[in-house]
């Protein structure tokens, strides 16, 4: 389908963390298909190259930028090479899954490092560039429906993605007055390799549970997400700010 012009990022630079599979690449390729110069960062070079590939091949512009977001030199210097920014798109995660008993603080320590600290120190970077040059802009984060809904075995997955989801609202209120919007996307169930970590059958019978629970009666697939982020991304959401957009097929409907 034609990109309506409100959705038209042509002259605008993104950089795009995790974008060497999953959500975080339907995002870089969905962002360079609107026009965007898409930087890609992730710590999976093969995986990043693909991405640059699958863009460059049909015609839009990409550059890798392999890092571990836990690097915050690493962050700073992508950004810098980037040029000024318009868009930043935090998507770099991990899961972990231990019930709270057998959680160990090697555990928690390892997925606040990179859930969290990952995408804070991504937006510090992020907003101090886009500030330094005076230009508006859009950051948006990755959160999850596990934000929403207790679920066993995911106390620091869902406890870091809790962190960013306030990180997000605080930022949006500090960044508004230089014309930074700050928002972030909460996906439910979403067929990626980090979803797919599991063996054939119990990915199975997890795709027909969450397909049962959604009143859309399927799960999400990462160009879903990706249209949520393009729509942050753009001046079609001109006028939000601290807001939690939740593509979940409607297994979740928080007050």
């Amino acid at each position: 389908m034609p990109t309506p012009s409100a959705y038209e990022l042509t002259g605008r630079t993104a950089l795009i963390t995790g974008a060497a599979s999953g959500i975080g690449r339907a995002t870089a390729v969905l962002l360079a298909e609107a026009g965007a110069a898409v930087h890609c960062a992730d710590r999976d070079a093969h995986g990043l190259q693909e991405t640059v590939e699958l863009i460059t091949k049909a015609g839009g512009r990409a550059t890798a930028h392999p890092l571990d977001v836990t690097d915050r030199a690493a962050i700073k210097a992508a950004i810098a090479q980037a040029g000024p920014l318009d868009i930043t798109a935090a998507i770099a995660g991990v899961m972990h899954s231990s019930s709270v008993l057998e959680t160990s603080d090697e555990d928690l320590d390892r997925v606040l490092d990179i859930n969290f600290k990952g995408v804070l120190h991504t937006c510090q970077e992020a907003a101090r560039a886009m500030i330094a040059a005076g230009r508006p802009g859009s950051i948006i984060t990755m959160a999850s429906g596990a934000v929403d809904a207790a679920q066993p075995g995911l106390l620091c997955y869902s406890a870091a993605k809790a962190a960013v989801v306030q990180l997000t609202k605080t930022l949006a209120t500090e960044a508004g007055p230089h014309g930074i919007r700050v928002n972030a996307v909460a996906p439910g169930w979403i067929r990626t390799p980090m979803t797919g970590r599991h063996s054939p059958e119990v990915q199975e019978q997890t795709e027909a549970m969450m397909t049962r629970m959604s009143p859309l009666r399927r799960v999400g697939e990462p160009e879903d997400i990706a249209q949520a982020v393009l729509y942050l991304a753009s001046d079609a959401s001109s006028f939000m700010t601290g807001q939690i957009l939740r593509p979940n097929g409607g297994v979740s409907m928080p007050w």
